[in-house]
C-alpha cells in the first residue's frame, strides 16, 4: 500500500476546506508536525509525532470537575470538540462513533472513552449536555467550562474553535473544527486523527478494537 507524508499545515488545509456545516475557520499557530497516512483504503491518518493530551480541566455533565490527563490516563479515549446545536455534522459523529462502539466486546465497551467537549459553552450547560449525550450513548463524557480554555485546549490539538457568534439570519453558529483524536491507552497520546464529516460507522467499527489496543488502524 503506497504510503504519503503530509505536514499539519497541509492537514489543517485540508480540514478548513471540509469543515462541518456548524462553521469554518483556521488556526495559523498549529504546531508544525510530522504525520504519516495510509490514503488508498484507510480513512485515518496516523501522526508520526502524536499530540500530547491537553492538559484540560473543565466540568462535566454532573457538575464535577474533570481533569482530563488523569481521568482518562491508560484509557482508549477518542476526542471532539463541537456543541449541541450543531445541524448536522456533531450528531452525526457522535452518532456513528456511538453505533460502532456497540460492535465491541463489552469488556472493550468499558475501556473505551469518548470526549465531546463543547464549543458553544454558554448555552450547552452540564444538564443540556448531559442530556443531548445520553441519546448519542449515556457513557459518552460531556465537558463544558470557560471558552478561552476550551479553545486554547483545542489549539493543542491543532483545532481551531471561535466563540459562537451569529450568522447573518440571526442564528448562534459555533465555528469549529470536526476532527476525531484518538488517544493510546500504552502512551496517553494523540496519535490517529479522523475526520467526524467523511468517517463512517462501517470505519469506526473497523478501527476501534485496534485503536482500544493502542495500535495503528
Amino acid at each position: 500500500m503506497r504510503k504519503k507524508t503530509l505536514f499539519a499545515a497541509a492537514l489543517l488545509t485540508a480540514a478548513t476546506l471540509t469543515l462541518s456545516a456548524c462553521g469554518s475557520g483556521d488556526d495559523s499557530s498549529a504546531p508544525i508536525v510530522k504525520v504519516e497516512s495510509e490514503t488508498d483504503q484507510k480513512v485515518a491518518t496516523v501522526l508520526d509525532s502524536p499530540y500530547t493530551k491537553p492538559d484540560l480541566v473543565l466540568t462535566d455533565t454532573k457538575g464535577e470537575k474533570f481533569d482530563l490527563r488523569a481521568a482518562t490516563k491508560g484509557r482508549p479515549t477518542l476526542i471532539y470538540f463541537g456543541y449541541t446545536n450543531c445541524p448536522d455534522v456533531c450528531p452525526l459523529t457522535m452518532g456513528n462513533i456511538a453505533q460502532a462502539k456497540k460492535s465491541l466486546p463489552k469488556a472493550d465497551q468499558d475501556k473505551l472513552q469518548v470526549i465531546f467537549v463543547t464549543t458553544d459553552p454558554e448555552r450547552d450547560t452540564p444538564a443540556s449536555l448531559g442530556k443531548w449525550l445520553k441519546a448519542q450513548d449515556p457513557e459518552f463524557i460531556g465537558l463544558t467550562g470557560d471558552f478561552s480554555t476550551i479553545q486554547a485546549g483545542a489549539r493543542q490539538l491543532a483545532i481551531a474553535i471561535d466563540a459562537p457568534s451569529k450568522d447573518k439570519n440571526g442564528k448562534v453558529v459555533s465555528v469549529h473544527g470536526k476532527q476525531v483524536i484518538a488517544f493510546s491507552p500504552k502512551t496517553d497520546a494523540g496519535y490517529v486523527i479522523y475526520d467526524g464529516d467523511s468517517t463512517t460507522i462501517d470505519d469506526y467499527t473497523k478501527d476501534l478494537p485496534r485503536l482500544v489496543k493502542g495500535e495503528n488502524p
